[in-house]
Order: structure tokens, then sequence, then C-alpha cells
């Protein structure tokens, strides 16, 4: 522990957002870094907890009170060192985790819990700058191969500990690009394209192999898949999003979330459109269903394609503005969140179900037909109101993986929610060969969830190949 006294001294002091005025007009990153001493001062307030709660928090373990230690002690390099031993890519989780490490930090019970993901950021982007971040390839080989199907989170992640574990990783990607959702979900004014395309291109020098555009169960067959290699990890993320099966839901101007957020990601990276539709905000009434960081992103992205009005609908009731610590701490809390999108522009409406979507002659969106539901999302009678609309975005989660195609065909088992079923010991599939980890695995979580599962899936991996392992769990 650095400064003994320093949580006592010194306030919470966290990173800033650029004016909204200025930053809806490009899709860049807005965030504005402490100074080094202002960080260095942050981490001083770690108070050396004697149970550290922010570990129970953070899904990849993450020391996080040592290398807030080292910040410190102004022992960058030794910090970052520390941070890459649990999670492979904290250059993602440091901007778009939503931090379930400070909820579980002891000073949260005053809302004052240390700044975790603004150092855990600070150090990965100094280890980049100064040069401490190399390609870390292996110095023997096992001769095994081993394939990674999926390129997000857990199949980056999977992959890395793979690669350098001594085995030959090839990883297959659909897109044109790796990246899963990082890349093609997620907007830039969050994540930019050049984060991912650094670390790809780590792991290339270490020697990862990436073959993307290719959608194996249709370009390459699963029985060729597993025939060629020694192992095949499941990391295709949970794809099939939740609908909204109501009258009217196949006009014009109704999308699901993840056709709308890829397609700007698309135009910001200079990459072709996969489709002749473009679906576009720009001089529009949006309405945005789903509550969540997808609809989030929803709002940001339509406010800046120029949207003349951006209202989001969430079914649940209002959640309180501050949780009661005495049953919340240290466990994530239900709490109302307002998020960088929400102060662009947006108005937010809880408690709201749409029964119908409207249309003109032509076909295309003009309305949605709407009712306010109680506690147990009854509809309220007398509160039946329509709302205009031309684009209506479903941002309402996701339901399992994509089963046709690569899971129907290698035939692996579900579980009750039509995940890929595997336990989190072995990740094993049903399938002889096969593991599965991240999204596709678990079900809609966060990119954290999805690092720390490819990093077990890889353990699990190497320990049946070689017959023990090495590699951190």
């Amino acid at each position: 522990m650095g400064k003994v006294t320093g949580f006592l001294e010194i306030d919470r002091q966290d990173r800033k957002y650029k004016p909204a005025a200025d930053r809806i007009r490009h899709y860049r990153e807005f965030v504005i870094p402490l100074s080094e001493e202002a960080t260095t001062q942050q981490a001083a307030r770690c108070m050396n907890c004697g149970i550290p709660y922010c570990h129970n928090g953070c899904p990849v373990n993450n020391q996080i009170p040592d290398w807030n230690d080292l910040v410190y002690r102004n022992e960058w390099e030794e910090a970052c060192r520390n941070l890459h031993s649990t999670n492979n890519f904290p250059e993602f989780t440091g901007r778009i985790c939503p931090a379930p490490c400070e909820a579980s930090c002891t000073l949260n019970i005053e809302d004052t819990p240390v700044t975790i993901k603004t150092i855990e950021c600070a150090i990965v982007d100094r280890g980049f700058k100064q040069g401490w971040i190399k390609p870390e390839a292996p110095t023997k080989s096992t001769g095994k191969k081993i394939a990674v199907v999926g390129s997000g989170p857990a199949g980056l992640a999977c992959a890395q500990q793979l690669r350098r574990a001594g085995h030959e990783v090839h990883v297959y990607e659909k897109n044109a690009f790796p990246g899963g959702l990082l890349r093609y979900g997620i907007p830039d004014f969050k994540l930019e394209k050049t984060v991912v395309e650094r670390r790809v291109g780590q792991m290339t020098a270490e020697g990862v192999v990436f073959h993307c555009g290719v959608n194996v169960g249709v370009d390459v067959s699963v029985d060729k898949l597993v025939a060629d290699y020694d192992a095949v990890a499941l990391a295709g993320g949970s794809e099939s999003p939740r609908d909204l099966k109501i009258p009217g839901r196949e006009l014009a101007g109704v999308h699901f979330a993840m056709e709308f957020l890829p397609q700007q990601n698309r135009r910001v990276s200079e990459e072709p459109l996969q489709t002749n539709e473009q679906i576009l905000a720009s001089g529009k009434n949006v309405v945005v269903i789903g509550g969540g960081d997808t609809g989030s992103d929803c709002i940001g992205t339509s406010v800046r394609q120029g949207a003349l009005k951006v209202t989001q609908f969430e079914i649940m009731p209002t959640p309180p503005v501050k949780e009661n610590k005495l049953l919340n701490w240290p466990d994530w809390p239900l709490k109302l969140r307002t998020s960088s999108s929400h102060e662009e522009g947006a108005e937010r409406e809880f408690a709201v179900n749409t029964v119908a979507f409207l249309g003109d002659e032509s076909g295309a969106l003009r309305a949605l037909k709407c009712v306010r539901v109680d506690g147990k999302f009854q509809p309220i009678a007398g509160t039946e109101f329509e709302i205009k609309a031309e684009l209506a975005l479903l941002a309402m989660g996701f339901v399992a993986p994509v089963h046709d195609g690569l899971l129907n065909a290698l035939g692996v088992k579900y579980d009750a929610r039509g995940n890929v079923a595997a336990d989190t010991r072995a990740y094993k599939s049903s399938v002889e060969k096969v593991w599965a980890c991240g999204d596709m695995r678990r079900g809609q979580s966060l990119v954290v969830w999805a690092i720390r599962e490819g990093r077990q899936c890889a353990a699990s991996i190497d320990e049946h190949l070689m017959g023990a392992t090495t590699l951190p769990r």
C-alpha cells in the first residue's frame, strides 16, 4: 500500500468528456485522460482493504490493489506487466467495461470508489506508448494445431493464450476484419478500431494466423475443421437478437440494432457495406426499444447521423437513482445510469411497451403504438399513446448463438437457454475435440467475462492436449 491515508486526503477524480456539442460532430473517442500526477494520486486512494472486494467484482481477477500501489510508486512498467498477467486486453476493458470492480470497491460504500477503470486504461495506454507491450512469441512448438472460431474478445483471448503456450493457432472470422463486436458492434466513439487493430497486430506477430471472410459451416465444412485440427474452440458470440413480433414488424424502418450499428462502423472504417439497404437516422424521428448499452450506442450513433429526435423506451420501471448499499454492496446494483450518449440528446421513457408499428401507404414506418405498463408488465388502461417515428431500432438483447450452420452441423448440445452446453471447468462441448467459451457458451454478457472465458478455455484445451498446463485461469 502506497499512501496509508490517501483515501482520507484525496477526493475521487475521474476522466471527463469533451463537450457534447463538439463530440457529436465526429466518431472519435472523446474521453479526456487524467494527467500522470492525477492518476498517481487516484491510485493512492486504494485503501489496502482487509478483503479487497474489487477482486470479487472483477471477472478476470485483476490484482487491482497491487497495480494501484505500483502506479502510486511510479513503477508503471511493472504495473503494466502485472495488469497483463490477468487480462490480455486491458485497453478494451479500460474503455468499455462497466467496471463492476468499482461497484465492489470498499470506498463505494460512500459513493467514492477508486477510479480503477481509469487507472487500468492509463497503465495500458502508457505501456503501448513506451513500447513495453511487445509480441510474446513462444520459444518452442508443441506440434498441436488449434482452430478458434470467432475473433471477439473471447476468441482473441483464447487464441493469444494458446499461441503463447506453443500451439499453432488459426482464428476463423466471418467478417472482413478481426474483432467481433469490438469492431462491428461497439461504436468508434467508445472504442476506436485502431485500438483493436493494434492488438491484432501484436497477435499476428506472435504467430496467430487469422482467416477473415471465412464463415465456418458455410465456406469451410465443420467436418474438415474438426478433422484438420487437434482442438476447436467455439467463440462465435450470441448473435440471435430478441425480436419484437408485433403488428407492423415487417415495415420498412424497423431494424435490429445490430443491423444499424455495424453499418456505421463500416462507414467509419471505409469498409464496404454488406447490403444495399442503407439504415440511417439522418433527418428522422428515432425510437430505440431497449434500455441497455446497445440501446445507448444506438442513441449516440443516431445523434451523430443527424436524427431529428431520439427517444428510448424501456419496459422495466424506472430504477432508483441511488441504490441501497446495505442491500447491494459489493454486488452490482440496479440503479439509474446515464451514459454519455444519453447526455448528447435523448428522451427516456420507462415502463413502456410497444404494441404495434404503424405504417403509411408505402409500407414505411410512421409511428409506434405504445402503452404504459405496471410492475408486472401488464398494460395500464387509458395510457395508450402513439409516437411519431420513421426509424425504430430493436435493442432488446440477444437470446442465443445462431444455431443454423456451424452449431447444428457440429451437433453440439444446447443448454436450456439455447447456448452451447459446456461447464466452466473444462469448457468442453458434447462433441469430441470441441470447446466453447464466451457469449456462445454463457449467453450475452460483458467483454470482461468474454476475456475470462477465453483464457480459461485456453487453459483447459492446453491441459487436455499436453496433460498439464501452466496457463493461468
